[in-house]
C-alpha cells in the first residue's frame, strides 16, 4: 500500500515537500515514483528511483524538484520549490515489482504494478 501526504495550498514561489508511505513492501527491492495528473490532463511522470537507487528526473521540472527516499521509514519524498500555477496537480506515486528492468523509470507508461491515492497540490494567490 501506498499512501501519499503533504499537499496543499501554496502560493507561487512556494515549497512543499510530499511524502510517500509504503507497508506491505520493502521500497528499496523495487522502482518507485512520482506522478502527477493535473485538471483535464494526463498523468504524467515526474521523478523516480530504481532499486538500484538510479534516479531519474523528467525534463520539464528543470531542477525544481528533488526525489530522495529514507530507507528506515520506508517513506519517498518529492521536495518541491519554486512552485509555478501549471503545478496545480493531484501527485501520485507508484511502485513497479518487477521483474526488471521495470519500465517505471522511464516516466512514460503508467501501467504500474500499485498506485496511492494521491495528494492535491494547489498553486494559488
Amino acid at each position: 500500500q501506498l499512501v501519499e501526504s503533504g499537499g496543499g495550498l501554496v502560493q507561487p514561489g512556494g515549497s512543499l515537500r510530499l511524502s510517500c508511505s509504503a507497508s506491505g513492501f520493502t521500497m528499496d527491492f523495487y522502482d518507485i515514483g512520482w506522478f502527477r495528473q493535473a485538471p483535464g490532463q494526463e498523468r504524467e511522470g515526474l521523478a523516480c528511483v530504481s532499486h538500484s537507487n538510479s534516479i531519474t528526473y523528467a525534463e520539464s521540472l528543470k531542477g525544481r524538484f528533488t526525489i530522495s527516499k529514507d530507507s528506515a521509514n520506508n517513506t519517498l519524498y518529492l521536495q518541491m520549490n519554486s512552485l509555478q500555477f501549471e503545478d496545480t496537480a493531484v501527485y501520485y506515486c507508484g511502485v513497479e515489482f518487477g521483474p526488471f528492468p521495470t519500465h517505471l523509470c522511464s516516466l512514460t507508461r503508467l501501467d504500474l504494478d500499485e498506485w496511492g491515492k494521491g495528494t492535491q497540490v494547489t498553486v494559488s494567490t
